[in-house]
């Protein structure tokens, strides 16, 4: 009998087959006690384990690429912590295995991590996986993972590990579904980067029973159990007109009257430019620089390094504009030459911009590197800092990119309310916006982006999430400015049309959206969109905003 479930949908497209669980294993080890003449082989072993899944994690991350590689990279910084691995030596000196060693000092890392606010405690399990791989290597037992399948499958689980995320082979994985995680988690972005529909924050959804047929929809979230065959003929025949209206729909991105709405890439890395010159992006709308700084967490890279990156990715969108979003460290990004070790909530500290002020030297040479890297190029370099609170960051920020020389725009991200409502202030100083709205609903709504009980306050199309994005807009509008939005939010076609009916003037996302946003503002004139957009704002609730802005598009 068919029933239907409802999670979150956090990439397009229909999957139609059987359920696979993801792999389990009982990693927890026996609790026995070493002669202390053997403490000193069984840190060694220890040692040995941490520098191989270290050695592993960052040889998944160099495969994948782009976003992948970024959190594959912190994910290996954080098995070769200090600290951590201080504890698993103190634990091995008194009688511990090497295994029960790490396991002991993992559990107690994590039960730090779940009780120091919802920002760190959505990393318990990136933390549980590292701990999974090197206990299993310890006891010399496989790695839970990704089911054998010689046949497509849907993939269940609790949670997916990036580690696993990153190299699905979307041939055998036609969509996957998960109980815990959210909209802009890391899952659910790195399910995007690859095209393969998902929903998360599906609870119960490790009760399908394996070989159950599951049909699911990564734009509406819902998973339908046992469908009927009218229903895979309905789905079916959705993905079809879906597919064909994407193949049809080409150039810049605009509505149907001909208003111009620029359609920009996120990258991660010089990884990611392929995709997102095939699918056709004007420009790139965020450039993160991340990746560059996770390869070593205790100096930042050389300006030779950095110029060489960063020139790959500038040379990929001739007469394109490239919008490059300086480092953004802190929180869950951590860095050890940077960032502070001890701050009670990492996500309201020193971050992002903060960070960087206070170490004007990391400043400077990268944007010293960004203004060599385009030397000659006719690209147009665009800069803008993350975490900007008010004018005097906006400020600091430009007078940093005047005395390194940078001959390029200065912007300032949006991702913190007091941005939004005071746009116009900020943009006596710098001359573009752009919205973060992955951190601008976190520090909206107190829900960290990774904890899937408070998906529901990470829902971009929140009433109030919208109100700062039509303030932020309206504010640029009025200082004659550009206000653009990278956060993932730009990536659902039907609120990509809200955005711009708010006065949204780009948007830029994962490539493999790019097409589906294309199609639908192709669809639909400015003032539909913006008839659109006040209907959305005039809701309550984020799924009564959608669904007005669905009635208005759709003219019902």
């Amino acid at each position: 009998m068919e029933t239907t479930l409802r999670g979150v949908g956090v990439s397009h497209g229909v999957a139609i087959g059987e359920v696979r669980h993801m792999g389990t294993a009982m990693l927890e080890p026996p609790a026995k006690s070493i002669p202390a003449e053997e403490a000193e082989r069984e840190q060694g072993r220890a040692h040995q384990a941490v520098e191989a899944v270290s050695a592993d994690l960052i040889a998944r991350g160099n495969l994948a690429g782009g976003e992948a590689q970024a959190v594959l990279e912190a994910q290996a910084l954080m098995a070769q912590d200090p600290e951590l691995m201080a504890d698993v030596e103190r634990r091995i000196a008194v009688g511990s295995t090497a295994e029960r060693g790490v396991y002991d000092a993992f559990a107690s890392y994590r039960a730090l991590l779940a009780g120091a606010g919802e920002y760190l405690a959505g990393r318990v399990a990136d933390l549980d996986d590292v701990r999974n791989r090197i206990v299993a290597r310890l006891l010399g037992v496989p790695m839970p993972g990704v089911p054998d399948s010689d046949e497509p499958y849907v993939l269940i689980a609790r949670d997916l590990a990036p580690a696993d995320t990153a190299l699905l082979d979307p041939t055998l994985v036609l969509g996957f579904v998960t109980e815990e995680g959210g909209p802009t988690s890391h899952s659910a972005i790195l399910a995007r980067a690859l095209g393969v529909p998902a929903v998360v924050a599906l609870p119960g959804a490790g009760e399908l029973a394996e070989g159950t047929v599951i049909a699911v929809d990564g734009s509406t979230g819902e998973i339908f159990v046992q469908p009927s065959a009218e229903k895979r003929a309905e789905l079916e025949a959705a993905a079809a007109e879906r597919k064909a209206a994407l193949s049809a729909s080409t150039g810049p991105g605009a509505t149907s009257d001909g208003h111009k709405v620029p359609l920009l890439a996120n990258v991660g890395g010089p990884a990611d430019v392929p995709a997102a010159v095939e699918a056709g992006a004007e420009g790139v709308g965020l450039f993160r620089t991340e990746f560059l700084f996770l390869d070593d967490s205790k100096q930042a890279p050389s300006e030779e390094k950095q110029i060489a990156a960063y020139r790959a990715v500038l040379e990929a969108f001739p007469e394109g504009r490239v919008v490059v979003r300086v480092l953004d460290a802190g929180a869950d990004k951590p860095l050890d030459f940077l960032t502070p070790a001890d701050e009670p909530n990492p996500a309201l500290g020193v971050r992002g911009l903060r960070s960087l002020l206070d170490h004007p030297d990391v400043l400077r040479t990268q944007l010293t590197a960004l203004s060599k890297a385009a030397e000659g190029l006719p690209v147009y370099l665009e800069v803008m800092a993350p975490m900007v609170a008010d004018r005097t960051d906006a400020k600091a920020f430009a007078d940093a990119c005047r005395e390194a020389g940078l001959h390029a725009k200065f912007g300032a991200m949006v991702e913190i309310p007091s941005a939004a409502l005071r746009a116009r202030s900020i943009l006596q100083e710098v001359e573009f916006l752009s919205l973060g709205t992955n951190d601008l609903a976190q520090y909206t709504f107190a829900a960290d982006r990774q904890v899937g009980a408070v998906s529901r306050l990470q829902d971009p199309w929140q009433p109030a999430l919208l109100d700062l994005v039509a303030l932020s807009a309206e504010g640029a509008k009025a200082e004659g400015k550009s206000c653009g939005v990278c956060g993932e939010a730009a990536a659902d076609p039907l609120l990509a049309c809200v955005l711009t009916g708010l006065g949204v003037t780009s948007l830029s996302m994962g490539a493999a959206s790019i097409p589906y946003v294309r199609s639908a503002l192709a669809k639909h004139t400015l003032a539909q969109c913006e008839r659109a957009a006040a209907a959305a704002r005039a809701a309550d609730t984020a799924e009564g905003a959608r669904k007005a802005a669905q009635a208005v598009l759709s003219g019902e």
